[in-house]
């Protein structure tokens, strides 16, 4: 007899069995028939064909035509300033995929060495990094994935592994693995893993990630597959038992390009200090004194990364470097009336949802910038003004008669004061949006349970004004007064036949004692017909 088990998953069954603790685990799997890829139907490593957008995606990619300059004007539509920025990352942009491109119609240029324009980004948070990545993987069309360095540990310690980004890559590429070696992936607060020279033993969160870093943005073979992610591993092996076209199990990071960033505050500190040191004489006196430490990581070198705490073998793998600028006043009103979907954008959307619009004035949109710069997160700044000032607005105006209004300096000033002065102009107007309220609870009983409720003037006005002594909303205040009609209304038109009912003053004063008596009378009307029939 043969001793092989039966069961081909045997392995993967012991590991989740031990998993689970020690719980008994089984299950087979049986062969399929052999699949066979339809005419015409374009396989990317896969059991199934590919999509057609990602066939397209992929068509771009291979037939990459954009200039720099075409690059830059798309950024500025979104991204306000940082323009040496933008003029880098669109030339980084275009010999990369340019070369992609080359190597696609002409694989032989594979084998020939080719340094790869992996960029870092420095400067402080909310000047757009993020943001200008985003839109560039947009433009492009390739998969993007972006993570926080923080994440990260080195291998064998718990956390997330670096690794995950390629095989994340690859799942936003909807597991296309030919599509997902063209994407870029970016990580954020890279500065935070730079390794301490005062550190004893392993340096989990520092120097150990950026040597696995290192390995990725090198070109390299990533399993798709986590040694981990058992789960994985037995869908992978599912798929090979039922035949078909084997399944890629890596994918390669060669032509995936990798773009860093952080605040790197204390790196500017250094830079500044250096600059400084530099003009002797004049170093207490000279107008650099003044700036901030974040305008001088334009002069980064090399060795002020290896000293801030970066291998060098991590920070040459990037090559391209550009610090972007601090946002002033200026620049960020600059970005409410010029960027596109800026935060004034989506604000107007959000009130639009209510059919409510507003109009803001040049001055309170300088305002705003005001605040926000003194907020110290650059775009960011922005939403955390708009956010104290609109907060009480957003939460009262859909409720109200307001459908327009307008927002001034003094509006900025004084959101609270404004917002009542508002109310108080559309006083008049509120009593009828209440009563539509009113109007549109009764249809919703009628259509939920085929009852309608007919509100004379006098139940109409004791609604709103309890909606406005208790400050809730007029559907609240039906649902709480009639929550029990449902079932005492039906019982009154199964013994009466009656589908319409009047509700008046009576009733919301006092819904239980009324429904009760309704219910009440219902049966003693039914009793008088049985009556009425018996005598006939």
């Amino acid at each position: 007899m043969s001793d092989e088990p039966k069961n081909p998953f045997e392995e993967i069954q012991k590991q989740i069995s031990a998993a689970l603790g020690g719980k008994n685990v089984s299950f087979s799997i049986q062969k399929g028939p052999e699949t066979s890829t339809p005419e015409g139907e374009k396989m990317l490593g896969q059991n199934a064909p590919m999509h057609e957008d990602e066939e397209l995606i992929l068509k771009r990619i291979q037939e990459f035509s954009l200039k720099p300059r075409e690059i830059r004007d798309y950024l500025n539509r979104f991204v306000i300033k940082q323009l040496e920025a933008k003029k880098v990352l669109s030339v980084a942009i275009c010999d990369h995929y340019n070369h992609v491109r080359q190597c696609i119609d002409n694989p032989a240029l594979l084998e020939k060495e080719y340094q790869k324009q992996n960029i870092i980004l420095l400067g402080p948070t909310g000047v757009g990094k993020t943001y200008l990545m985003r839109c560039i993987a947009k433009l492009i069309g390739v998969p993007f994935v972006k993570a926080d360095a923080t994440k990260f540990s080195e291998t064998g310690y718990v956390g997330y592994d670096v690794e995950d980004l390629v095989r994340d890559l690859v799942k936003v590429a909807n597991g296309n693995v030919d599509l997902a070696q063209y994407g870029i992936i970016y990580i954020d607060e890279i500065d935070k893993i730079a390794g301490s020279s005062e550190a004893f033993g392993r340096d989990v969160s520092g120097r150990g990630v950026q040597i696995n870093l290192l390995k990725l943005m090198e070109d390299t073979e990533v399993n798709l597959f986590s040694p981990t992610d058992m789960m994985a591993q037995m869908q992978a092996m599912m798929e090979m038992s039922r035949g078909g076209k084997t399944r890629k199990k890596t994918v390669s990071t060669r032509h995936i390009l990798f773009i860093v960033s952080g605040a790197f505050d204390k790196l500017g500190e250094t830079v500044k200090k250096r600059q400084m040191a530099s003009q002797i004489g004049f170093a207490g006196t000279s107008e650099d004194s003044i700036k901030d430490a974040s305008d001088f990581l334009k002069y980064v070198e090399t060795a002020d990364f290896i000293k801030y705490g970066f291998e060098p073998e991590f920070i040459g793998r990037l090559p391209v470097r550009q610090a972007c600028d601090q946002l002033n006043k200026e620049d960020l009103a600059q970005i409410l009336t010029s960027s596109e979907g800026n935060i004034l954008a989506q604000y107007k959307h959000d009130f639009q949802g209510y059919d409510i619009e507003f109009n803001i004035t040049p001055e309170a949109i300088e305002k705003i910038a005001e605040r926000a710069y003194k907020e110290k997160t650059g775009a960011r700044g922005l939403l955390t003004v708009f956010e104290k000032v609109f907060r009480n607005y957003k939460f009262e105006l859909p409720s109200t008669a307001v459908k327009r209004f307008e927002v001034t300096t003094d509006t900025i000033a004084e959101p609270l004061y404004t917002l009542k002065e508002l109310l108080k102009e559309h006083q008049h107007a509120q009593r009828g949006v209440m009563g539509k309220d009113i109007e549109a609870f009764s249809q919703r009983f009628a259509k939920e349970h085929g009852l309608k409720l007919e509100f004379d003037e006098e139940a109409i006005n004791a609604l709103i004004d309890l909606a406005i002594e208790t400050d809730k909303a007029i559907r609240t205040i039906c649902e709480e007064k009639f929550r029990d009609f449902e079932h005492g209304l039906k019982i009154v038109s199964r013994n009466t036949g009656k589908t319409t009912f009047a509700i008046d003053g009576a009733l919301v004063e006092n819904p239980d004692k009324e429904l009760s008596q309704m219910v009440v009378e219902s049966f003693k009307e039914l009793e008088a017909v049985k009556e009425e029939e018996v005598e006939d």
